[in-house]
């Protein structure tokens, strides 16, 4: 991350919308801002998939493993501001091999820690946990507020987006698919 860099396009920023930079309440936001991005987008040197290195082996558990209500923070590639929200993660296990539950929260944080769209993050936790855990199926789903639909555009505070990812048995088993979305609207 180039903090240099950053200060000096916020400075040109402050200046463009008719601010004073050197003003008492400005001066030091430059920096704020530069040092802020490099913690929000922290997850653009990171593999998601390195989260999920540790296994363990309990051949006889192939049920659903669901972590639900994973808060998140992101921020929208097209306007540059925030969403945030909650992910449902859910698998099911293939011969047993399971990840540690911290592990699909820090999947979720990884990815949404970037310049970011819903669709991807929801898309790209899912694959990653496909491919290194190899499960019978995976289930994502994320609910988000977005404050590019919030406080510009439509101005429509509250209104929430929902995306999914279904892979492998979720896919096709019915069954499956409605015992996941059940746990996963239980409250």
């Amino acid at each position: 991350m180039d903090r240099e860099r950053i200060n000096k396009a916020v400075i040109e920023i402050i200046k463009a919308v008719g601010e004073d930079p050197e003003r008492e309440g400005l001066k030091g936001t430059p920096d704020r801002i530069a040092r802020m991005y490099e913690e929000i987008f922290c997850g653009l040197n990171e593999d998601p998939k390195d989260h999920l290195e540790v296994y363990f082996e309990e051949e006889s558990y192939e049920e659903i493993v669901l972590v639900k209500d994973i808060p998140f923070y992101s921020v929208c590639e097209h306007h540059f501001v925030p969403f945030f929200g909650k992910a449902h993660v859910a698998y099911i296990p293939k011969g047993g091999r399971l990840t540690g539950l911290s592990k699909l929260a820090r999947v979720v944080e990884s990815v949404a820690k970037r310049p970011q769209l819903q669709e991807r993050i929801t898309q790209t936790v899912a694959d990653a946990i496909v491919e290194k855990l190899a499960p019978y199926g995976v289930v994502v789903v994320i609910e988000a507020e977005h404050m590019c639909m919030t406080m510009r555009g439509v101005k429509k505070p509250g209104s929430k987006t929902v995306t999914s990812a279904i892979r492998g048995i979720f896919k096709n088993d019915t069954a499956a698919r409605a015992e996941v979305m059940s746990l996963i609207n239980q409250k």
